[in-house]
């Protein structure tokens, strides 16, 4: 038996942090919403008591260290599952790019392993157990848009925003986000307003979406990487309405509603960066089948 999943990446239309908790984590408000660019997680049911992750891509670790082999490990531990699992995960989505991949792939396992192994758990079970094994994993099990509070466990659900494109630049790069948060200066930052955001996609206002997009953890990867802030500003020449970069980076994205636009920006991107992407917002939140 096989099941396939659609893991969707994210990104950041708001990032703000707070301050650092007693526990060693910062305190975030984030609006994030999924887009229409995915992995594909195809989970086959193994009699052996084991689990296996095949990839295709050398970034992706297929041990301990991949969030889905722990999502996996979460659920057999949790409920004594006693079979096994092959992972396979199709990559679409770039690896340390800001965008939650590995974090999208775990919320899909879980998702998926829920009906390979009857485990007959809720979206909300789901995500509580995904707050274990990341930050963000909670809200991809959830998908659609959503303000994320606490460490990004704690979601409240959002209307789709307004309709548009969305075109993703990524460098050669990848981006520690320890390191970032390690070097973020909490004193003195600029905080964008999150409830304005929170009122443009309520209103599905466009314009003020535009106005309204901000993220703090961008000032640190611009510094510690020229090459993201030179895509910032190609965005911005080539006509975006919007340009920001996504989680701790270093892909930065741009929000255009006219196609004209966006093929302009897409293909002036690609002869600058490795990676370019255009897609649209998703919107909508999983259900489980």
């Amino acid at each position: 038996m096989k099941v396939l999943v659609k893991a969707p990446a994210k990104i950041n239309l708001s990032l703000d942090v707070l301050y650092k908790r007693p526990d060693g984590f910062h305190e975030v408000e984030m609006i994030m919403t999924t887009i229409d660019l995915a992995d594909r997680v195809e989970l086959a049911l193994l009699e052996q008591d084991k689990i296996q992750i095949i990839s295709h891509n050398r970034y992706v670790p297929d041990d301990q260290r991949n969030l889905a082999y722990q999502a996996a490990q979460l659920l057999k531990e949790r409920f004594q599952v006693k079979k096994g699992v092959q992972i396979l995960i199709e990559k679409t989505i770039p690896v340390a790019a800001g965008l939650a991949g590995g974090s999208s792939d775990a919320a899909a396992t879980l998702r998926g392993l829920n009906k390979l192994w009857n485990l007959g758990l809720t979206l909300d079970e789901l995500a509580s157990l995904g707050s274990e094994i990341g930050s963000d994993v909670s809200f991809c099990v959830y998908g659609g848009t959503a303000l994320a509070k606490g460490r990004g466990e704690m979601i409240t659900d959002l209307p789709a925003p307004p309709t548009c494109w969305v075109i993703l630049a990524k460098p050669f790069i990848g981006v520690s986000t320890a390191e970032v948060y390690r070097r973020l200066d909490l004193n003195g930052m600029n905080h964008p307003s999150i409830n304005e955001m929170v009122k443009a996609i309520q209103h599905n206002d466009y314009h003020s979406v535009c106005e309204n997009v901000g993220n703090v953890l961008e000032d640190v990867t611009l510094k510690l990487h020229p090459e993201v802030a030179q895509i910032k500003e190609q965005m911005k020449r080539f006509g975006a309405d919007a340009v920001l970069m996504s989680g701790s980076g270093p892909t930065v994205f741009g929000i255009v509603q006219h196609d004209s636009r966006m093929h302009r920006i897409y293909n002036g991107l690609r002869g600058f960066c490795d990676q370019v992407f255009a897609v649209r917002m998703l919107g909508e939140r999983h259900t489980l089948d």
